[in-house]
């Protein structure tokens, strides 16, 4: 009998994706700047990028990185527990914690990570899930590792939530958490982080919120949709988005940090975040507060932009932030609007299945205080000089 080859199926499901028209290739920038890139022969002025407050090319974080590294050297050389935990990521932990307004903080490797690992430290095959149904991947991955059971409710439907919390306790589950997103990286909507508060303190839920895409731009000094709650168990940040650097972090109670240090797996067996990376959190946390301008104008430009894509006919789903989508539905369009905006120095993207569900393929436009007025209606020009064919 003649035998498959063993990777036959590698082969197989890039065909299928080609067919799809959902297959990916990784195609290079060299940034010039906040919002402009070189890539495909030209510069392009990049609408995708999750730089919200321009600060990765800012030169007091660029400063600070090249400070650490000088100080302290390229690499933790260690994980934490081991001897990776140097004087900076405890100083840098305890600033977070205070200036997010929660009792503590714990660093780790980035938002994937955080959200792959806490979930099966905190959850086990005996705990139910409650999750929004367009959580992030990152979120699901750590949920489905954890063994638990799940019950995706419908998007924002807090009556769902509640009917599906309602009857975990008349089963007598004896371990549940809500977990979801206080800004959704795909359509730009937000939680109402004080209604799942309610919910989960009168069923007696754990209440994890990712605040990734609020943090830096939402919230009081800007420090996210979930800062200054005491009563969210668990707040996931990144810092590779507003934060302008790299890495993650948690904010919660002390004993639940003890907790992760001893048992959470991510953060026990991987090696800390290098100096120069702590440099560069410390620096655009304590710029940040001062942002206020800043935020002002991202928000406006995204008030600006929603309704003239609306105009134009197209849907900007339930967007309230400065993620942007214009959801065209078809891969097929979708990629040819993608392709035609490059042709005019647009980076904008294509987003589709299985990123997002299908039949909602789209371009997702994540805006940056570094965007001008102009660059914004140059955007809205072209998109509305665009031939369907």
């Amino acid at each position: 009998m003649e035998q498959t080859p063993k990777l036959a199926f590698v082969e197989q499901a890039l065909a299928e994706r080609a067919q799809q028209q959902q297959l990916r290739s990784l195609q290079p920038l060299h940034p010039i700047d906040a919002v402009r890139v070189t890539g495909y022969g030209q510069t392009l002025l990049n609408f995708t990028s999750n730089d919200y407050l321009g600060l990765s090319k800012h030169p007091q974080i660029i400063a600070a990185a090249q400070r650490y590294t000088a100080q302290y050297g390229t690499g933790a050389t260690a994980s934490r527990l081991v001897s990776g935990t140097y004087d900076i990521h405890l100083h840098l932990e305890e600033q977070l914690a205070a200036a997010t307004g929660r009792e503590a903080a714990l660093l780790l490797n980035s938002g994937f990570q955080a959200n792959a690992t806490l979930l099966p430290a905190l959850l086990d095959r005996q705990s139910l899930v409650l999750c929004d149904r367009l959580v992030h991947n990152s979120l699901i991955h750590g949920i489905r590792s954890s063994g638990a059971r799940f019950i995706r409710y419908a998007h924002n439907d807090l009556n769902h939530l509640e009917s599906a919390l309602q009857q975990a306790v008349q089963q007598g589950v004896h371990r549940m958490a809500i977990v979801t997103e206080t800004v959704f990286s795909m359509d730009g909507d937000c939680s109402d982080v004080e209604a799942l508060i309610q919910l989960a303190n009168q069923y007696g839920a754990i209440l994890y919120l990712d605040d990734a895409h609020a943090v830096g731009v939402l919230g009081q000094r800007g420090m996210g949709l979930a800062a200054d709650r005491p009563e969210v168990d668990i707040v996931v940040g990144t810092c590779g988005k507003a934060f302008g650097s790299f890495g993650a972090f948690v904010t919660c109670s002390r004993s639940l940090r003890q907790y992760l240090i001893n048992f959470c797996p991510g953060f026990i067996y991987t090696t800390a975040l290098p100096p120069a990376v702590i440099g560069a959190i410390e620096a655009a946390l304590l710029l940040i507060p001062s942002l206020d301008a800043e935020r002002l104008h991202l928000a406006q430009l995204s008030q600006t932009l929603r309704p003239e894509l609306q105009a134009l006919g197209y849907s900007t789903a339930a967007s309230r932030s400065h993620i942007v989508p214009l959801v065209l539905g078809s891969e097929t369009r979708t990629l040819h609007l993608s392709d035609w905006l490059k042709q005019q120095g647009i980076l904008a993207t294509a987003i589709r299945p299985p990123t997002v569900a299908a039949g909602t393929s789209r371009l997702r436009f994540a805006l940056s205080s570094s965007h001008t007025v102009e660059h914004l209606q140059y955007l809205i020009q072209t998109i509305a000089s665009w031939t369907d064919c």
